[in-house]
């Protein structure tokens, strides 16, 4: 075969020894293959040494999207949108296959024009990063952006970014900006928004008309109630959990209420409480080290001893908020030396135990098991406190209040703990079908 003379873009004919294959060329680093956008929108790599022939059927012409000039409508309110990244800001090119981020106000109304009638855009870009290489100091980036923003009085603030660790940042967010007089709503999609199935534009959109038609104040999440487009959920920050690798209502309050629903109409489902004093930004100190360890059959001492350097440990243990301690035969024996492990570790940090459990509160008093680990010195009994919540929760009271961490440890900053847990914030059966 020889040697291919092709642009990002170009439509070429693949013959391979089994079939004949059209797609758009997209260069790949794999120097062994050559990759096609198909028509469906899916690519497909194929090994140069399998195919035969490839002929050039159409040379790929550069267009240029023409934006206008975002307007400013003095009878609209006006909201800043910060992004952070994820696919909600960038769109997919069917013609090449590559992505361009899009992040000027410009770009965002030429995208969702809905806007254009619920408020003026303001857009800015505060990080282009996937969720999960995101670490403590980007929540103060991010924090501090937003405190800014604040000073020039918008309406609200709309955070773009990823699902899958859009719960922790929302967690961090309102811990941080403590009292923060204006709502900041984070979105995130699950579709991409090259996709007909995309919840980019829903998302968006009924985040920025819940700032724009309510007096809400506070951190909180916009998402997809269901997987259809009928309504989106404005969910707590500090009780929520991404319950779906894919659906686009993934997202779901845990132990807890939504705030509000929104289709055509807002209909408020829980009572916010409003700033109790004057905004402060209360960072979290980048150089924490906050473990979590999930507890699991044959679980060795060795992993509790993994984090003797670290500043606190999240245990997530089973059901009422067990671990394995007791010696129960011969082959039990490890048990003993966990528990010691734990018992060492609880007098140097705190040693915080949640639930595997995606529902419920922990109870160590019920059994044998729970009263030893209280002995030893594992906190948080009867608290109903998300794994991921207790972890932003350990970071930020360490940073800002550590010599009161244990008196605050069982306080209700956020919204993150339940007194009371009703039937009805268990999660049905029906609404997730």
């Amino acid at each position: 075969m020889k040697k291919m003379h092709f642009s990002m873009g170009d439509k070429i004919l693949v013959t391979t020894k089994d079939d004949n294959i059209q797609g758009i060329f997209i260069p790949s680093q794999n120097q062994k293959n050559i990759t096609l956008k198909l028509d469906s929108g899916y690519n497909i790599s194929l090994q140069k040494n399998n195919i035969l022939s490839i002929k050039l059927l159409q040379k790929h012409k550069q267009t240029q999207q023409k934006t206008s000039k975002a307007q400013f409508d003095k009878d609209l309110p006006t909201i800043a949108i910060l992004h952070t990244g994820g696919t909600i800001s960038s769109k997919v090119s069917y013609e090449t296959g590559a992505v361009s981020a899009q992040f000027s106000a410009e770009d965002l109304l030429a995208k969702f024009p809905e806007l254009k009638n619920i408020a003026n855009v303001k857009s800015k870009l505060v990080a282009n990063i996937l969720s999960e290489n995101i670490r403590f100091h980007n929540y103060n980036i991010l924090a501090k952006e937003i405190a800014e923003k604040i000073k020039h009085k918008p309406k609200g603030i709309i955070v773009t970014h990823g699902t899958d660790t859009l719960h922790y940042t929302s967690t961090a967010l309102a811990f941080i900006l403590e009292n923060i007089p204006v709502p900041v709503i984070l979105v995130g999609s699950q579709r991409s928004s090259d996709r007909p199935s995309t919840d980019a534009a829903q998302n968006l959109i009924h985040a920025a008309k819940f700032i724009a038609e309510t007096n809400f104040k506070g951190v909180a999440v916009c998402m997809h109630s269901s997987s259809n487009d009928d309504s989106s959920l404005i969910l707590p920050p500090c009780k929520i959990r991404k319950l779906h690798t894919a659906r686009r209502d993934a997202f779901k309050a845990i132990n807890s209420s939504p705030i509000a629903t929104i289709n055509n109409k807002i209909t408020m489902l829980s009572k916010q409480s409003e700033p109790k004093g004057d905004f402060k930004l209360k960072p979290i100190n980048e150089n924490l080290k906050i473990g979590i360890l999930k507890t699991h059959p044959s679980l060795y001492a060795k992993e509790i001893e993994n984090y003797k350097s670290f500043d606190a440990l999240i245990l997530e243990g089973t059901g009422l908020g067990h671990i394995p301690i007791e010696k129960i035969d011969s082959k039990s024996s490890e048990n003993l030396k966990i528990f010691n492990a734990i018992k060492k570790l609880a007098k140097k940090i705190p040693v915080i135990m949640t639930s595997q459990c995606i529902f419920g509160a922990i109870n160590m008093n019920v059994y044998s098991t729970g009263r030893k680990l209280i002995q030893a010195g594992v906190m948080n009994n009867l608290s109903d406190i998300t794994t991921e919540a207790a972890f932003i929760k350990a970071a930020w009271l360490l940073s800002n209040h550590k010599k009161d961490f244990l008196e605050l440890w069982n306080q209700n900053l956020r919204g993150e703990l339940n007194q009371r847990i009703l039937p009805s914030q268990y999660i049905k059966h029906n609404d997730l079908y």
